[in-house]
């Protein structure tokens, strides 16, 4: 198998033509560029979204173009701080354009544990991790009843899942 990493992996998020969709299910992400910044939100130090810009602006570039991303996070209640910095974040990447929803574990039953982005329902990149969570790149899936299944996993994800501030307020409920 062959991953896609690096720049590769990055233009892959500019080859689409209308909709890229990721199913993030995993507990946490150990992304080298986020330690700081959760560092800076766990100890309530402000932050000046640096490391996150390049994605708000293509987020941004998307949007103005009619592009749609969009996500669905599966988290587990009650949220680890990787969580909560990740609701944090959402706030901004949504300004810019981009839809993310949340899903509690407790309710995501049948939903693969797969954590993949799908591109105009044509072909997808499932991420492959470490097994400290970084992530080592994506493996390229055009085969036709793969991408049907990832859509109708897709499909059925977002039908579950509700906006960051429903989310919230559900949370602010409990």
């Amino acid at each position: 198998m062959t991953l896609v990493s690096g720049d590769a992996f990055g233009d892959l998020f500019r080859s689409f033509e209308h909709t890229a969709f990721r199913l993030e299910p995993r507990e946490r992400y150990n992304s080298p560029g986020e330690h700081e910044p959760i560092r800076k939100f766990l100890a309530g130090e402000p932050d000046d979204l640096a490391w996150n810009r390049p994605w708000l602006d293509l987020m941004a570039d998307h949007a103005a173009k009619g592009k749609f991303v969009h996500r669905v996070r599966v988290v587990s209640v009650p949220l680890s701080d990787y969580s909560r910095f990740g609701l944090w974040c959402a706030q901004f990447a949504i300004q810019a354009g981009e839809d993310i929803r949340y899903l509690d574990r407790a309710q995501a039953a049948g939903l693969p544990e797969l954590d993949y982005w799908l591109f105009d329902s044509k072909w997808a990149a499932r991420l492959k991790f470490d097994e400290d969570d970084i992530l080592l790149g994506a493996e390229i899936v055009t085969d036709p009843a793969i991408v049907v299944e990832l859509a109708a996993a897709r499909d059925d994800a977002w039908h579950r899942a509700v906006t960051r501030d429903q989310f919230l307020a559900d949370l602010a409920r409990e």
